[in-house]
């Protein structure tokens, strides 16, 4: 279904290591408002998305919050490259390092390891899709807080564009609800479903 263009989205180009930084950044790899999630959420409520728009929408995004947990492992990954044991052991690193050396694994910066209930998909369109504002929402929250966590320019440059990613996929699932609620029948919308309720609209 996909072709793999072998680069990442943006330019990840880091000089110096500072595995507590990596600490913090991994919370979007596998934290709970971070790229995983966003991926297999957006991914997993297509199937069920009943209109052709928004299963492309969905499927557009998803696979570009792929596109961001690459960016994301590259970042942590070129933070925490030839590091020293010294510098393990300062930097408050060695408990991430003695369970996954410098590997990237999907966990919180809290130390949370990645599970589920990190997405949501409800197969309701109109929950689905407040469910993915909110999501893009907390992401560029989380996008803030580094921000004002590093003094990096090269961390900061690839965390920027990542930030600025989240504020338009807000805008377009925003799109994507006006549409939906357009193609929605209006007497039964929130108040009554024919579905089970045989006096709606009555």
């Amino acid at each position: 279904m996909w072709a793999y263009e072998k680069k990442l989205q943006y330019p990840v180009k880091i000089k110096n290591p500072n595995p507590k930084l990596a600490q913090i950044i991994i919370s979007q790899y596998g934290g709970p408002d971070g790229e995983l999630g966003a991926s297999l959420r957006y991914l997993s409520q297509r199937f069920s998305m009943p209109y052709p728009e928004l299963k492309g929408l969905l499927t557009d995004i998803g696979t570009e919050e792929l596109g961001h947990l690459e960016m994301i492992g590259a970042i942590v990954y070129q933070l925490t490259r030839n590091l020293t044991v010294e510098q393990i052991k300062q930097s408050g690193f060695d408990t991430y390092f003695v369970d996954h050396t410098t590997g990237i694994y999907p966990v919180a910066a809290s130390g949370a390891p990645f599970n589920a209930t990190c997405f949501a998909s409800k197969g309701d369109v109109i929950t689905d899709l407040h469910e993915n504002l909110a999501a893009e929402q907390k992401a560029r929250t989380t996008y803030d807080n580094i921000l004002r966590m590093t003094d990096d320019p090269d961390v900061a440059d690839a965390i920027k564009f990542l930030r600025e990613r989240e504020v338009v996929h807000y805008q377009r699932f925003g799109e994507g609800l006006r549409l939906a609620t357009d193609k929605l029948n209006a007497k039964n919308f929130y108040a009554c479903n024919p579905s089970f309720d045989k006096n709606c609209g009555k």
